[in-house]
Parts: structure tokens; sequence; C-alpha cells
């Protein structure tokens, strides 16, 4: 985890060239905001720098642009990667207060304007997503200043303003330049829709679209106008001043935008066009990468301290009781045992996979995971992942029961022998272990971010770090992931564990691959249904499916974690409770918090 902060640090102050600022400050707004400030050697009130404000999408947060804010703080440019309201360590969002200071990126750029070493005659906005939301927000809270102070947007993955109250085209955006990238497999945005709202373009044909056409013209009705194209940029005298359109257009989704190489040659091409980089470097010359490796780094050394933390503690002689005596020899299962273990595991995934799909096309759960039900339920998303977690645990006390009353009961199996009933004493005595072993892990999450400023993440699994609020929230939804995962837990190790050929490690990766299938399932047909017929599989949304990106990793892991320590301790119920504990963190560190 060291080398993994110590790279990712490197990379991201480019050895030093860059200053990183980890901020936290109350707004004018009255909300506390968060950002990193990156500032570039050199940028000082004799040396004043062009300047950039990004915002994450929904449920994220300011780390999610670290592909972004590497490469043009790089470029020399003053970048604030913000927390937007309700996210992260910035203030819980009111729930229909989402255009005050467009969810806090107009604070941001407040912020930054106000810093002597920026040029404020050169800031830009960008977000992905709800970031781009807040940056179309911004537009009029800025029109109204008495000095408007953005003069460049670029939009990720989230439809231009085109009409006005009376639906006619309008120029929402006056004489500022903007460019847009418009994903050809986006999940959400870029369709046309009639009078019902039923969709009548995929994303994929956005650029021929009325729509896609007015903006390019800078809101003049499409008709009759030459077809514009992406990739291109137009200009058009608006207020005196020459102002720039263009949609970039790649294949690819929504979720992808902040990991892109295609995305983040598409920006930096964009502002060096509109505010004139700094530093002369070559779009496609992106080191981003190196610090997402490093990043995943950390998030391998975090799975492997789980384990051997747990493990090292059982030498000491607070918890030497919880070590495990010698383990008799695995044997293969047989007859009706094997055939139980098999039709087990099926059933588990259908179960599995149908009801997260029943949750997911539920109406009213919909309504739920967008908006919560503070403050009893203030995170609507991480709220859904835990019904379904504990559905799921449900599911597998009962298959456990029935296959003990019919296979394990009839064979000898003893539920003390297999640690089902390890005692009281040795179960909380697991339960401190597991507690001392996630309080140490998150410790160095803490002192690596104070010396490095940085995380452990790759993509849309992170690891970060969080305000003390979120472990109020996190008691929320701790018992859901805790039925979920000590079942599991359970299931893997008291229940399913055997030899398979001979060789442990084979059931374990059975079981591993059994945990994650039906999400796993339910990704590859969601995506291979959205790239050959343009659109998603009706009923099934796209939140949903990138919901399950970080769950198809995390299940698997989960069982590897569980049988390590579960092999050292013979008790099940010290890993379940770790990676309860862990993903609960995890979940409502990364992700939207209302309040009303």
């Amino acid at each position: 985890m060291l080398v993994s902060s110590i790279g990712a640090s490197i990379v991201q102050t480019v050895g030093g060239a860059v200053k990183i600022h980890d901020m936290s400050w109350v707004t004018g707004s009255g909300k506390t905001m968060s950002a990193l400030l990156l500032v570039p050697d050199g940028a000082s009130a004799d040396d004043k720098r062009p300047a950039i404000v990004l915002a994450h999408g929904w449920w994220n947060n300011k780390q999610m642009q670290d592909s972004n804010y590497v490469e043009l703080a790089r470029r020399g440019y003053v970048v604030l990667s913000i927390d937007m309201y309700g996210h992260a360590s910035s203030d819980p969002l009111q729930e229909g207060h989402e255009m005050d200071a467009a969810t806090g990126m107009y604070d941001g750029v407040k912020e930054i304007a106000s810093l002597p070493y920026v040029d404020t005659t050169r800031i830009g906005i960008s977000g992905h997503s709800n970031g781009a939301r807040a940056a179309n927000f911004a537009i009029p809270i800025d029109d109204k200043a008495a000095t408007p102070l953005i003069s460049s947007v670029y939009l990720v993955d989230n439809d231009p303003i085109y009409t006005d109250e009376t639906g006619k085209y309008v120029n929402y955006y006056g004489d500022r330049d903007v460019g847009v990238q418009a994903d050809q497999y986006d999940e959400f945005f870029f369709r046309s829709y009639d009078a019902n709202g039923v969709a009548l373009t995929a994303p994929r044909d956005y650029i021929g679209t009325p729509n896609a056409q007015s903006f390019l013209h800078f809101g003049a009705d499409p008709s009759g106008q030459a077809a514009r194209k992406p990739y291109t940029t137009y200009t058009q005298s608006v207020d005196g001043r020459d102002a720039v359109r263009e949609i970039d257009n790649p294949a690819q989704t929504h979720p992808w935008g902040p990991f892109s190489k295609q995305e983040v040659t598409s920006l930096l091409t964009y502002f060096d066009k509109t505010l004139g980089a700094p530093t002369a470097i070559a779009p496609g010359s992106q080191i981003w990468q190196l610090k997402e490796g490093f990043n995943a780094l950390g998030l391998v050394g975090f799975g492997m301290f789980l384990i051997a933390f747990a493990t090292s503690l059982l030498g000491t002689r607070a918890f030497a009781g919880l070590r495990a005596g010698p383990a008799p020899a695995l044997v293969p299962r047989e007859g009706r045992g094997l055939l139980w273990f098999w039709g087990s595991l099926v059933v588990s995934a259908i179960v599995s996979g149908v009801s997260y799909w029943i949750i997911s096309a539920n109406t009213a759960v919909g309504t739920v995971s967008f908006l919560g039900d503070p403050p009893i339920n203030p995170q609507g998303a991480v709220w859904i992942i835990a019904l379904w977690a504990a559905l799921n645990g449900l599911v597998a006390i009962v298959i456990m029961t029935v296959s003990y009353r019919v296979v394990g009961r009839r064979t000898g199996v003893s539920l003390r022998d297999i640690g089902v009933l390890p005692g009281w004493r040795r179960f909380w005595q697991g339960i401190l272990l597991g507690a001392i072993v996630v309080a140490s892990a998150f410790l160095i999450v803490f002192v690596l971010a104070y010396f490095f400023t940085t995380d452990f993440r790759l993509w849309v699994i992170a690891i970060p770090t969080f305000t003390p609020n979120k472990l109020a929230i996190a008691g929320i939804y701790l018992p859901f992931f805790l039925l979920y995962f000590l079942a599991n837990s359970v299931a893997i190790n008291s229940f399913n564990r055997f030899a398979i050929r001979g060789r442990e490690w084979g059931n374990t990766a059975v079981l591993a691959l059994a945990n994650g299938i039906a999400p796993i399932i339910l990704v590859i047909a969601q995506y291979s249904h959205f790239f050959i017929t343009g659109e998603l599989i009706s009923g099934f949304g796209g939140i949903n499916s990138i919901w399950l990106f970080p769950i198809v990793v995390i299940l698997p892991v989960a069982a590897v974690v569980t049988r390590k320590i579960y092999r050292a301790t013979g008790n099940p119920y010290i890993g379940g409770f770790i990676m309860a504990c862990v993903v609960t963190i995890v979940s409502v560190s990364n992700t939207l918090t209302y309040t009303r």
C-alpha cells in the first residue's frame, strides 16, 4: 500500500512539478465543500494560468476525475476537482436543492477565481454525467453575475440544453465556448423522445438528430441547415466574440468516460483550443494510466492486509484461542452431497439474478434509489444493494438449513466442528478481531492519504477516506450487509469446503465464480443487447447494471478473503464480518447523501 501511494503521488504531482492540496472550506452558500486543488509550478500573480473546475458524476467523488486533473495540471492549468454537494466529504445535499450553486459547481468557480495565480478571463468547467448537469446549472448563475467567470464548458456524457421553456431552440450558452462528449452507447442521455416520452432515436444516432444539429448551429432551428459533423470545431460570432461548438462522439458507454484515454484526449484538445494550454504536450501523451496502476496496486494490498493482519493477530495472547487446530484432510464430495453442492449454487445464482432484476424494475424502489428517504435512509443507492444483499443472505440461510437436514446431519456433520456454532466466547472474540482488522486497514488509508493525497481505486471500485458522519450512516446499512456476508461465509466455508480433484483451490475458485456469476451474467446480457440493438434491455435500467460493476469484483474477492481467514481460524464469522464492514464503509463513502 505504501508503494501504491508513493507511486500514485509521483504521477499525479508529475514528480513534484504540481502541488496538490486536499481542501475543505465553507463556501458562500454556507455549505462545506471538499476539493482537490492542483497548482502547477510557476503559477503566480505574475504568471496567471487558465483554470478548470471539474465535477464527478452522481454517486461518485472528486478522485473520479483523476484522469482529467492529472493531465490538465501536467499541461499547466490550475485545476479544482470538487466533491459536489451531497457527495464524499462535502456537506449532504437537501432534496430539491440540486440547482443551488449548481450543486457546488459555481461555488468551485468562485473559489478558483479568487486565487491570485488564476487568469479569470480563462476559466473553464467540465463535468461527467450529473457533473455536466451541474455545469449546465452554472450557466444561468454566471449570466446573472456582475462579472461572468465561465468562458469555456466541456460536457461529458450529458446533454447540452437545446430549448427554452416553450420548446423553442435557443443558444443557452451565449458567447461561451462549449464542447460535448456524446457517447454512442450512453445508458441515459443523447436520445430523442416523442410527446409521450418514448425514445425515437438511440444514442449512436445522436449526431443526426435535430437537437445535436441545433447545438452545433448555436441554437438555431436546424431545419434546412447543412448537416454538421462530430469531431469538428464550428465557430460563430456571438455578441462580438467568436464562440466554439463541437461534439465528440466516441463508441463507448456512459461510465467509461472518466476512465477513457479517448475522453481525456478530446477534453485536452478542446481546452487547448478554447483556453490555451500553458505547456505544450500532445493530447495523446498521457500518464494517468500509471496512477491508476499504482492505485489498483493499493486495492490489492488492502485485500492482502485484511488476510495477513487477521491471521497475524492469531499469534497474540489476546486472540491465540481463535487459532484453528490441525485441519482434517479434505475429501471429495460424492453422491447426494455433490448434487446438493451444485444444485445450491445454481439455485443461489438464479435467486440472485432474478431478485436483482425484480428490485431494479420496481418503480417505487427506483424512486428510493435516487432520492433515498432521509433521515432513515439517506443513501438510496446503498439501500438498494443492501436490500438485495440481505434478501440473498436469507435465501442462503434457508438453503443451508435444508442442506444440513437432508444431507449434513445424515452424514454425521457437526455444526460445531465446521464452525457454524463456535461458542459465544469465540464468536465475540472473532468479531473483536475483525473490528481491529477493519479499523487498522482504514487507518492506513487515512495515514497514506494525509502524506500522499492518494487513495486506493480502479475505475468504479474505490477505498477513500471519509468524514465521521459516514460511520453513523454506515450503521444504518451494516445489518443488511452483515446478514449477507456472514451467511455467505458460512455457506462457502462451513458447508461447501471440500477438495475438487484433490485440491482446495479448485473449490475456492468455483465458489468465487459462483459468488459473482449472477451479476456477471446480468452485465453481459445488458451490454450485449445494448451494443447489438443500440438500446438497453427493457425494464433493466442503465444505472442498475452499472451498480453491478464493482460487485462483479467484490463478491469473488469475498470468497477468497473469507476462505483464507477460515482456514486459519475455523470460524466463518470473522471473514464475513470483515467483508461486511469494509463493503459498507466503502459503499457509504462513495455515493450521494441526501437530507431533508
